[in-house]
Parts: C-alpha cells; structure tokens; sequence
C-alpha cells in the first residue's frame, strides 16, 4: 500500500463556511430575541391590563363587609331587638378546592353538623365559587384556638367577626319582631348578588316586613395577603351603610302585661291607641323562643314546635280567623242607623226566640225568657239577638255585606306584617264559590250575630272598635319612626289620615253609649268594670264551637277544652278622650263576660294606671261562673 497522500487544508473555505454558520446562528438568535421582544410586548402591553388584574388578585383580595342590622326599641327607647359579636367560618369554594379533600377535617375541628354540611353543598350549587360561604355560624373560643393552629392547612377557609342577632326578650315579642334566618337558596335569588355576601334575612315579623331597611348595604375591603394567602392589610375599602334603626309603637310593659293577662289561656290579643293606629301591644300566644331560628334551628326543636297542638309558630292575630260573635253588634247596629234601617229609638220585641215566616226552627236569644222591648243601646248592653235577627233581614244581604266591607272586614288592614289574611265576609257569592249553595234567608239570620261562615282577625276587631272610639277607621302599625345612623334624628313614618266611619258624629254616639251601658249594672259586662277608676265602653262576644240544644244555656267548663267557646271581647277607655281600643280572643275561655272581658280588664288597666296584672286564679269562681251563663249564654 503506498504512502498516504496530504489533504492541503484549504483555509479560505473553512473561514466562509464559520462565517455562514456563524452568521446563521446570530439570525436564529436575533429570531427568538425578536419573538422573546414581541412576547414582552404583548405581555407588557398589549395584556397589561389583564395581567395586572390578575396578579393584584392574586396579591389584593375583595373580602365583603356586611354591615349592621339595625337595632329595634319600643316606644320607649327599650331595646326589642340588636347585634353581639361573633365569629363564624366562611369558605370560599374556588380557593379551597374539592370540599372532600379538607371537609372531614374542618368537621372535626368545628364539630361540623349534618345539617350544617347539607347547608353549604346546597348554597355553594347556587352561588359563584368567589363568593364566601358561611360554613358555620357562633363558633366557639376553643375551636377558634384550634384552627388557628391548622390554618394554613385549609386555603380559603376564614374565621369572620360579624354581629349576630339577638332577641332579649325572647317569646314576649316571637310574633312581633319575628326573626332573622340564615339566607337559603330562594333568599339568594331575591337578595341578587349585591347582596349575595349576607348570612341571614329576616323571616317573619318586623323583621320581614322591614328587611331592606334593616339590612342596610354591604361594603368591601381591599385585603393584601401574602403567598400563604395570610391577611397582610387592608389597602382600601367601600365602606358598608349600617341598617336603618326602628322605633315601634309598643310598649314593652304592655306588652308584658297583656301576656301575663291570659296566665294559662291561649289565644290572641292586640291593643292600639284609636287616635293613631299604632298598635301598643300585640300578642299571639303560645309564642316561642325566637333566638332558636337565628343560627338555625335543630331538627329536635323544630320537631318540638310544629307538633305542638296549640300551633306556637301560627301568628292568630294576621293569620288567623274567628267567628266574631256579638263583638260584631256594635258595628251592625252602626250600619242600621247609617242605612237609614234603624233608629236608636226603634223597638223590637224579644219573646227569647225567633222565627222566619213558614220556617219552623228557630234562633234563640241570650235570655232564654227574651229581653222584651229593645231598642238600640239595650240591644248592644244586653247582647239581644233578636234585634239583630230582625235588622238583618229588614237591611238585606247585599246593604249589610256593604256597610261591613266599609268597617274593613273581608279585607287586610294594611298592619306593617308579611302574610295578613282578609278573613271571611259572607255573602252569597261566597256560599255559592264555596258550597256550591244558595244563600238563604237563614243565613242573613246566623252572620247577624257573627256566626255562620264569618272569620275575622283581632286586628280587623280592634280597627273597627278603634273608629267607633275615634271616629275614624285607621291603619294599624308598629312602626313609628326610623333613623339611618346612631346620631341621627328619628324620622317619624307618614301613615294615611284615615277614614270617618260614619257621615254621623251622632249616629256613633249611640253606639258608644251602648258599649257604655254594656259596662254598667244589667250590661253583659258590668262586672268587670265595677270598681273600674276610669270609664270603660265595651262588648263581649261568644263564637260558639258546641252545638245547642233549642234554647239551653251549655256552660262551657263542662266541655272538653277543644269544644269550649272562644271567649271574645272588644272595647276602649277612657270613654271620654279614648287612648287604648282592645280585643281580646280567648281559645276554649267560654263566654265573653267571663274570661275575654277580665283580660281586657288587667290590660286596660296596665295602660291606664300603671298596673301589673296578678297572677291569675286557676279557676273563677262558682258565683261569677254561673252569673256568665245565665246572662250570656247563645251571644
């Protein structure tokens, strides 16, 4: 093999090659520099907005503010209603994650409930994940102690400080002030998101009927945290506008009082001053503890209450509905002078039982002897129902159907309460709506006494009373005045003038001095008012639940207490500038005289003179027992 031949290296080449690469290579960088320019560009620029949205989300946090509910007093300036501090566990569901990745140890943590966890899975299905979730309400000290220690194993997981809702009264108020629940699926979507950071809506009661005023507007602050999503400061904020604070025309001692009136009795009772509306005491009993309903009331509880026969969560005073009885006859007679049908001097003859042409039952009077002639004023003081028998008739379904439409039955009164009913006045187009039956002479008959198919609320009976006391027929309220700030003035809440019930200041008279006489010697119920230190106007009533038989008194202590009548009365005083019109309805009482008409007497008198009533009797006694019956019995 011969010798290896030398490759002359050819150094002109290899340089224009190195400089072919080399030249390549600078472009290829200049490329990814232009790319890597034009990227910072776009970055810097043309998304700078965008990107520095998200890194001040990242760095600045929006956390809500809810502000103050507003406080409630009563008349005088005794507080129905605040706010005490509280903590309480919000979760925000985008931050936090998968809720079965940290749920079981928040439950132990928290002693998280069923109910409370059930809760949360349903709100956070209708809510923005950004949005704080309130896992649980009232947290203790200890468990705040614990998860402070554990905090940073749940990002999004926050214990907030807010002002929790407080009753101090408790059952006194339950259907007054009502309560505040915790905000529900439906309760979001009335709320809309501006409000969607609140935790509790009011429910029933004041608390309902003023939500948007008491509620206020929520704020936000502009929270800076760190990487380990710790608070680091607040850099700004939108501040909340506390809820406006209500002055209502209650008054608590009177309130107190008229409770305590009843003792052992259940039923309903409301008291208002004629010469404005405002209602100055209220009462639907039995009540319950609203401070059960605030955070969220425990199955055991709510299972105590809805099983409960005497039906404590069922507001009697709008909505539910009684036969009125004779505390209708006031107001019927009323309508027979302004029809024109009656004069106060016109007589009727009760023989103690009435009869319709060719009908062979008959309609009993209070006596069963009859009362003999009767005019106006003695058919009101003695309860005489073959007056009203008779007037009935003489005026007509449709004329007396009008005249009691125009004193407000059949209709709301308008009372700053969600949910009031407008009772029941018969009439034809009812019976026939309802039974599918014609209306009969027999019918205007039985709804002359406030029997038949009539239901009425207290708060219709007391506004009816109230004008024939005033003269003009008001709309009854709670709420007197409202301010928007702890230093700012009361506001006093412009209500309507009201109507005159009658075109004649004397037609009204008489019907006044007939409620009189009911409180004097031979009225139904004079007892009541004997020793009275001021003067009182006044009607009882009876909505009878037992049949009778023909014309016999039936005493009602001998019945079973669902059997028992309702015991009803209705009245005013002083009869000479009125500040205080009253019903009373008593459940299972009996008769008017005997049990309404005491209760109305001890509520009067707390209004009046300061007075507290006594502890009631268990039972009355055997005189006055059978002095009801034999004087009131059938009203």
């Amino acid at each position: 093999m011969g010798p290896r031949r030398r490759v002359i290296k050819n150094t002109h080449a290899e340089a224009e090659q190195f400089r072919r690469r080399a030249l390549l290579a600078f472009a290829g960088v200049v490329a990814a520099l232009g790319v890597l320019a034009g990227w910072y560009f776009k970055l810097q620029l043309l998304q700078h907005d965008e990107y520095a949205t998200r890194s001040e989300a990242n760095r600045i946090k929006l956390r809500p503010v809810v502000p103050a509910r507003g406080i409630i007093y009563d008349r005088n300036g005794r507080i129905l209603a605040d706010n005490v501090p509280a903590f309480r566990l919000d979760v925000t569901p985008e931050e936090a994650g998968d809720p079965e990745r940290w749920m079981p140890g928040l439950a132990a943590l928290f002693s998280l409930t069923e109910e409370e966890i059930e809760h949360f899975d349903k709100t956070r299905r209708a809510t923005r994940g950004f949005r704080p979730i309130t896992l649980k309400l009232r947290v203790s000290e200890e468990e705040a102690a614990r998860f402070a220690v554990d905090r940073w194993r749940y990002p999004g997981v926050e214990l907030v400080s807010y002002l929790n809702r407080r009753y101090p009264h408790g059952e006194l108020l339950s259907h007054v002030i009502g309560y505040v629940g915790r905000v529900d699926e439906e309760d979001l979507q009335t709320l809309g998101e501006a409000n969607a950071a609140l935790t509790h809506i009011g429910k029933t009661g004041v608390e309902r009927a003023y939500e948007e005023a008491l509620r206020g507007g929520v704020g936000y602050e502009k929270v800076e945290t760190n990487v380990d999503g710790r608070s680091m400061g607040v850099v700004g904020r939108v501040p909340a506008v506390p809820g406006a604070d209500l002055r209502l025309s209650i008054d608590l001692d009177l309130q107190r009082a008229m409770m305590e009136a009843f003792g052992e009795y259940e039923g309903s009772a409301i008291a208002i001053d004629p010469g404005t509306g405002e209602v100055l005491a209220m009462v639907s009993l039995p009540g319950y503890d609203t401070n059960l309903f605030v955070n969220g009331i425990s199955h055991a509880d709510y299972k105590a209450l809805i099983e409960n026969q005497s039906r404590p969560l069922f507001n009697r005073l709008v909505l539910g509905g009684v036969a009125p009885g004779s505390t209708l006859k006031p107001l019927i007679a009323l309508a027979g002078l302004d029809s024109g049908a009656r004069t106060p001097e016109d007589k009727v003859m009760s023989t103690g039982m009435f009869y319709l042409p060719g009908v062979s039952r008959g309609w009993g009077d209070s006596h069963r002897g009859g009362h003999g002639w009767t005019d106006l004023r003695k058919s009101i003081s003695q309860s005489v129902n073959t007056y009203y028998y008779q007037l009935a008739l003489d005026m007509g379904i449709e004329q007396f159907d009008e005249y009691m439409r125009r004193y407000g039955f059949g209709e709301p009164t308008g009372v700053d309460l969600v949910g009031e009913i407008g009772g029941i006045l018969p009439s034809p187009e009812y019976k026939m709506s309802s039974r599918r039956e014609r209306w009969y002479p027999g019918d205007t008959v039985n709804i002359s006494i406030g029997q038949g198919d009539w239901k009425v609320t207290p708060l219709q009976l007391v506004r009816a009373i109230a004008g024939i006391a005033d003269g003009r027929l008001r709309r009854p309220h709670l709420v007197k005045e409202e301010r928007h700030g702890f230093d700012a003035p009361w506001t006093p809440l412009q209500q309507p003038p009201g109507v005159p019930i009658s075109p004649s200041a004397a037609h009204v008279q008489v019907i006044r001095e007939g409620m009189m006489a009911t409180m004097q010697p031979g009225g139904t119920a004079w007892r009541i008012a004997s020793d009275a230190r001021y003067t009182m106007a006044g009607k009882t009533g009876t909505a009878q639940v037992a049949s009778r038989r023909d014309n016999a008194a039936v005493n009602p202590r001998s019945l079973p207490l669902h059997l028992r009548h309702r015991s009803l009365f209705v009245g005013f005083a002083p009869v000479e500038a009125p500040s205080i019109a009253v019903a009373v309805a008593v459940e299972g009482g009996g008769y008017g005289g005997s049990t309404a008409a005491p209760i109305a007497r001890k509520i009067l008198d707390a209004w009046l003179l300061d007075k507290l009533p006594e502890p009631p009797a268990d039972d009355i006694g055997a005189d006055a027992a059978s002095a009801a019956v034999a004087t009131e019995a059938h009203e």
